[in-house]
């Protein structure tokens, strides 16, 4: 959880705002949480006698007075906050959470150790942390667990225009859904929802409406894997298909999965995910008194929205792309990746035929947002510098669509753009372990050089099996 300073919030019940770029705007200027380092205190700043340090540590529920004893360590050392985070740590076998503090503070230099050690005797697992020049990104697929920043603009229980705000049995329904994706773990397997009738109706009203247009304004890849999740996943009128029978076929078509989310990451933390392959996916579906629109994404914006695209292979790696981008980035051009999949993933359009085309998961999802088909907006060819300097629309209809030629072209195109991105790396996608390689110095990269002719050897041997002797 952020401080009050903050917009953004992780909490377990958190709702969901409209788009990804309003919260990387957001985001811009908050101090990014380093990755912990352990040992000695790490000291990066220091002027005049007294010194910076940021600190990380956890207080239990059994140690809720230790908060309090925090504050007095702090007061009697005259140390200066100059940022506190906390955000749910490991959860205790009896189901409690710790909370996981990060706090960056000026004190005087002589009282450092001593500071520390009176932390040591309230708080547990005092560590100190480097400023990191790039913020942390993860580099193993199971610390997506600690990709778990919500953002809760549009929740039902504190949006009085929310259509559920007034339905207390809709708001305990959705905080229940939402408490079975907070606890998921990496590794675990995904929640199945019994979904009660009022959400099968609306499931079944929302379906068949955007299967009748479907046929005219979706793109080709869109409607063949329409037709294979309703062979394979059970996608129909008649029920809402579970994540565990979507994320295994996903699995199969383009290496997807899916991961249960209570609500709507950061941008940072949403992007990231793709970068594995993984997209975060609510249960929760809209409310009933609004089928045919949602303020923000519920389980028919991704089901019949993202999923069936997520099942095309050149679009899979599309949205990959994306995210690998996203790693380690600054948080301005987080902003400029999150319109870019604004405009792409979310509101793009393709030609095909001769005619155009929608790909994007905000249009598939919403009959009225299907206005983009119509001879009123302006189309633009999609070109990844101009996109991502794009207003967007997040109230109204969009007066701009970018149009791509094909995916192919899309994902060349966002390759030279991510290469405008200034980190002091590269990374690689390692599929097997499900990892990312930071290439970072002159012998990783070797290494992977290594790799890449290794299997141009195979592919070349294969070749020459094919050719006439």
């Amino acid at each position: 959880m952020k401080t009050e300073n903050s917009r953004t919030q992780s909490a377990p019940f958190g709702g969901r705002r409209q788009s990804l770029i309003e919260d990387a705007r957001r985001e811009r200027g908050v101090v990014a949480s380093a990755e912990p380092r352990g040992g000695d205190v790490q000291v990066f700043e220091e002027k005049e006698g007294r010194l910076n340090v940021n600190l990380l540590f956890n207080l239990s529920n059994e140690k809720n007075a230790g908060f309090f004893k925090t504050g007095k360590i702090f007061e009697t050392f005259n140390a200066k906050l100059l940022h506190v985070e906390s955000r749910p740590g490991r959860r205790s076998k009896n189901g409690t959470s710790d909370l996981e503090f990060f706090i960056k503070c000026e004190l005087h230099n002589s009282d450092l150790d001593v500071f520390v050690n009176s932390l040591k005797r309230v708080v547990d697992n005092v560590k100190s942390i480097s400023e990191e020049k790039v913020p942390w990104f993860p580099r193993r697929i199971k610390e997506l667990d600690r990709c778990n920043v919500l953002i809760t603009k549009f929740d039902p229980d504190m949006d009085k225009d929310h259509p559920g705000h007034t339905d207390e049995e809709y708001r305990k329904r959705r905080a229940f859904i939402s408490e079975l994706a907070y606890r998921y773990k990496h590794g675990d397997q995904l929640p199945v929802v019994d979904y009660t009738a009022e959400e099968t109706a609306t499931w079944r009203a929302v379906y068949k409406k955007l299967k009748s247009i479907y046929p005219k304004l979706a793109c080709r890849q869109f409607l063949d894997s329409v037709q294979q999740l309703e062979r394979e996943c059970g996608y129909g009128e008649e029920r809402i298909p579970q994540l565990r029978d979507i994320s295994a076929f996903l699995k199969e078509k383009t290496g997807f999965q899916l991961r249960p989310i209570a609500g709507l990451l950061s941008a940072r933390d949403f992007l990231a995910s793709l970068a594995f392959r993984v997209f975060q996916c609510t249960q929760y579906i809209r409310h009933a008194s609004s089928p045919m629109h949602s303020p923000e994404p519920d389980c028919c914006h991704e089901l019949l929205g993202h999923i069936p695209m997520l099942a095309d292979k050149e679009f899979a790696q599309f949205s990959q792309e994306i995210g690998l981008a996203s790693l380690g980035a600054t948080q301005e051009d987080i902003e400029k990746l999150s319109t870019l999949y604004w405009f792409t993933v979310e509101f793009g359009l393709c030609k095909q035929n001769g005619a155009i085309k929608a790909y994007g998961a905000g249009l598939l999802s919403s009959y009225g947002e299907l206005y983009a088909l119509s001879n009123e907006p302006e189309y633009k060819p999609f070109e990844p510098e101009e996109t991502a300097k794009q207003p967007y629309q997040d109230q109204s209809y969009q007066p701009v669509y970018f149009v791509s030629e094909s995916f192919e072209d899309a994902k060349v195109k966002l390759r030279k753009y991510s290469k405008s991105i200034k980190r002091p790396f590269a990374v690689r996608y390692e599929p097997i372990t499900c990892s990312v390689e930071v290439l970072d110095l002159p012998s990783k990269i070797q290494n992977a050089l290594w790799r890449t002719q290794d299997e141009l050897k195979m592919l070349q041997g294969a070749l020459e099996k094919l050719s006439p002797s």
